[in-house]
């Protein structure tokens, strides 16, 4: 490994943050080093050396580092918008307030799309119904998927991340104690599904 290499998403994986990668690794784009998969928030108490799968992960997540020490692009789906909180502990630290950061909820309204500032960041909260994040971040981003199936993994990682810095949507403003008051339940992602 180069020392190009240490970066905001390397200090993750070195945290044991990072799972399931689809990719991890230098973009096309010089200077940048991207991830796609899953990022652990809550680790499970350990006994002794037993390893445990985290207690609450962000799932498919995109982001991207690009100067080495902060991450500009953060896209990813939440099971609760409680969980929001989290993420901000976890990944504010290397976040800027330029940055677009968009999480998908699972348990906010359909019909409603938030702007949530914690501290100095600013998160696009949007509801997601059965669509990937990948899926939902190139409709909201205005990327077509057909343009894109040229590309490999990481190619594609930069056109999404390239296209979030022309995003400037805002949604209604609510605050984080609000979000909690008027999120739904959590869904149990494994009910109705074939044994």
């Amino acid at each position: 490994m180069t020392t190009t290499l240490a970066n905001a998403i390397l200090d993750l994986d070195e945290k044991g943050r990072l799972l399931n990668p689809v990719f991890k690794g230098e973009t096309k784009k010089a200077g940048r080093y991207g991830f796609r998969g899953d990022v652990a928030l809550k680790f499970a108490e350990q006994f002794a050396d037993e390893k445990r799968p985290p207690e609450i992960v962000t799932d498919q997540v995109m982001m991207v580092c690009d100067d080495g020490k902060t991450i500009p692009f953060f896209s990813s789906f939440l099971l609760s918008f409680e969980y929001l909180a989290l993420v901000h502990e976890v990944l504010g630290p290397y976040f800027v307030p330029t940055g677009k950061y968009i999480v998908f909820c699972d348990n906010i309204d359909l019909s409603k799309k938030y702007t949530v500032k914690l501290g100095e960041i600013s998160y696009c909260v949007l509801p997601i119904d059965e669509a990937t994040v990948y899926n939902e971040t190139l409709e909201l981003l205005y990327l077509e998927k057909n343009d894109l199936k040229k590309f490999d993994t990481a190619g594609k990682l930069d056109a999404v991340a390239n296209g979030a810095t022309k995003f400037s949507a805002t949604y209604t403003p609510l605050s984080y104690e609000e979000g909690l008051k008027i999120m739904g339940p959590i869904r149990d992602l494994g009910a109705n599904r074939p044994v």
